[in-house]
């Protein structure tokens, strides 16, 4: 038997999409699949529908086009039986910001971005007049660490962990559950999409053992969950001194350092 509100998963063909997927259909909730790749859509739903009795709904799109995101809007919006929305459809790419193509970061901001903004904001209207709801962006440590040299990818992962604390802010008051994952390097077809080799990176993390501890802070309702990150302190320690610097800042006077002297 399932339970009374269904998942809609991003990028759900493979990796970490589509292990969201089978963790949420062995806790009874039915399923609406996002991805490219009908194929392996499919298959996954066939075999999640075997293995844990719920149902399963495949939703082929690309993200990038116009037409397929707004289809998924429109289900979104429409669909009074899902519950839950998990933005985890993402790419990463190759080379540094002055060898990508103009199409390429285009691409990465259109999917990263864009899509992910859009979709949050197709479902939060009904969850709010629902006064229940939940959304769990996939961002990425790499949001917090210009230093990695991965300019536009960083980027768009530091957007989705702002937009995630913005929406905490607006829609928490109102019922909704938001909650931002932020995974270090993970095994998953990313790389090889992007034409990374990690043959000489350091171990990654399995893609289960991220999404395991990724729910563990859903079901604790964490607004920001790291799971690479060994102890929490650091992220509070960071936050802490943000409102810090916050509360420093004065809008009607320059600070001293950059008043001119004659």
């Amino acid at each position: 038997m399932t339970t009374s509100t269904s998942v809609l998963i991003t990028g759900a063909s493979t990796g970490i999409g589509a292990i969201y997927a089978e963790r949420f259909a062995r806790r009874g909730h039915d399923l609406v699949l996002v991805a490219r790749d009908k194929v392996r859509l499919d298959a996954l739903a066939t075999r999640l529908h075997q293995e844990y009795g719920v149902n399963v709904d495949v939703l082929p799109a690309d993200l990038t086009k116009s037409d397929d995101l707004a289809t998924v809007e429109a289900r979104l919006r429409d669909d009074e039986r899902i519950g839950t929305l998990i933005n985890n459809a993402g790419i990463a790419q190759s080379g540094s910001f002055i060898e990508q193509s103009s199409a390429q970061v285009a691409q990465l901001i259109a999917l990263n971005v864009t899509a992910l903004a859009r979709l949050a904001h197709a479902v939060a209207p009904r969850f709010v007049q629902a006064g229940k709801g939940a959304i769990i962006n996939l961002g990425s440590v790499v949001g917090l660490a210009p230093e990695y040299q991965m300019s536009v990818y960083g980027a768009t992962k530091a957007f989705v962990l702002f937009l995630s604390q913005g929406l905490h802010q607006e829609l928490s008051p109102k019922g909704i559950y938001v909650q931002a994952v932020l995974p270090a390097g993970t095994y998953t077809e990313l790389w090889d999409r992007a034409g990374i080799d990690i043959s000489a990176y350091p171990e990654l993390m399995k893609v289960d053992a991220l999404v395991d501890a990724a729910l563990v802070g859903f079901d604790r309702r964490e607004l920001v969950t790291i799971p690479p990150l060994q102890d929490a302190k650091h992220w509070d320690a960071l936050d802490a001194a943000r409102q810090t610097l916050l509360a420093d800042l004065n809008q009607a006077q320059v600070a001293e350092r950059y008043q001119a002297t004659v």
